[in-house]
């Protein structure tokens, strides 16, 4: 008896004492299991679409991206090129917009929204610096991106739950913080990972539930299993000294002197993954190179129109691809529509003081709401609070 009390009391203390260490939220990733990984819900690193039919009855899809701020001057490339192109069954070509909030003009991402496109995040404050992205917290990269979704939805006037996706700025990843914070946001895909190695067969979108095996070219990459997390892999493209380049305007080495000649390197990149596995192809881009050569955006126009003379290529936001991905299907069950809508928004401009090392400084913001009483900004994504109460909140 007097044993069974002793046992029982150890037992009780166990309990009762504090672990040293918690559990932690999400465990090292292992070897991912084909048989245990499977669409819709998980998917592991391959080359392979996961559909059970011919590579050449695979859809080429192909996601047309712009980073950072939405203006009315880079709103007018859309408009002269991709707003007026359709994919072979007859619906709008699409692109994906990853917005960074400075100098952003919210009603025109509000009218890109209606348009179709989609709309994605890249934070709220674009820090140049990698160091700051490669060490931030996951509390910190919610302020980032889980306070710009709400940010966009409200001075753009579109629905939170439209918003799917974020591409971390300057590529540089955060290790599994990225991710976890994505997570933890509510949003379902990255796109911020470069590939080098797959390209060439491309590599396929696929999900963090197992331990990644694409290559990581720039860092820190993730290692743990992060169920629910999409990741939607940037297939570097080649300049034409064969260097590797993952946004088209970081491509040195191109022939950006006649039109023609460039339309044919984009072209060269373009046939490398649509006559290989036919894995989703980026054209990833900044606006401001439309306006860095006389020949850039001529060349442009061009090959989005070759891309959709076609009959399988089709121009889709990359949260198509992933859903496309979930369920791969032929061609011919292949439905690329996005439900357009009318535009709603009455443009009000707003001038505002933000605060800098310099002193306060005037921002514009065109937006679909009434004006903030501050600028928004990290900690204050609404514009609610005055700088002297933000600055107060963070020192506490």
């Amino acid at each position: 008896m007097r044993f069974f009390v002793l046992i029982v009391c150890v037992f009780g203390l166990a309990q009762a004492l504090p672990r040293n260490e918690e559990e932690p939220e999400f465990k090292e990733a292992e070897l991912c299991q084909p048989w245990l990984c499977r669409a819709p819900d998980c998917k592991c690193t391959s080359t392979e679409s996961g559909g059970s039919f011919p590579v050449e009855k695979t859809p080429q899809l192909v996601m047309v991206t712009f980073d950072d701020a939405v203006t009315a001057l880079n709103y007018e490339y859309i408009e002269k090129s991709l707003n007026k192109l359709s994919n072979p069954d007859g619906c709008p070509a699409q692109a994906t917009f990853y917005v960074s909030h400075e100098y952003t003009d919210y009603s025109k991402v509000h009218e890109l929204h209606a348009a179709g496109h989609e709309i994605a995040l890249h934070s709220i404050t674009h820090s140049p610096y990698n160091s700051y992205w490669r060490n931030i917290s996951v509390e910190k990269l919610l302020m980032e991106f889980g306070d710009q979704k709400d940010m966009i939805a409200h001075f753009a006037n579109i629905p939170a739950d439209d918003i799917h996706g974020m591409r971390m700025p300057l590529f540089q990843l955060s290790g599994d913080n990225s991710y976890i914070a994505m997570v933890k946001a509510g949003l379902k895909y990255d796109s911020s990972w470069p590939t080098q190695k797959y390209t060439k067969p491309g590599l396929w979108p696929y999900t963090l539930d197992y331990l990644s095996t694409q290559d990581c070219s720039i860092g820190d990459c993730p290692t743990a299993s992060i169920p629910g997390a999409w990741l939607q892999p940037i297939l570097n493209w080649e300049d034409a000294a064969g260097t590797p380049c993952a946004m088209v305007d970081a491509c040195m080495n191109v022939p950006d002197y006649d039109v023609d000649l460039l339309l044919e390197w984009m072209k060269s990149n373009f046939h490398r993954v649509y006559d290989s596995n036919r894995a989703p192809f980026g054209v990833h881009l900044h606006a401001a190179w439309f306006q860095r050569g006389d020949n850039n955006f001529a060349a442009f126009k061009k090959f989005m129109e070759y891309l959709v003379s076609h009959d399988d290529v089709y121009l889709v936001g990359t949260n198509r691809v992933i859903e496309y991905t979930k369920n791969p299907v032929p061609v011919e069950d292949f439905e690329a529509c996005a439900e357009k809508k009318k535009p709603s928004c009455m443009p009000r401009l707003c001038v505002l003081k933000k605060e800098t090392a310099s002193g306060p400084d005037d921002r514009y913001m065109t937006i679909c709401t009434k004006c903030p009483e501050a600028y928004p900004w990290l900690g204050n994504p609404f514009g609610e609070k005055t700088s002297e109460e933000v600055k107060s909140s963070e020192e506490a």
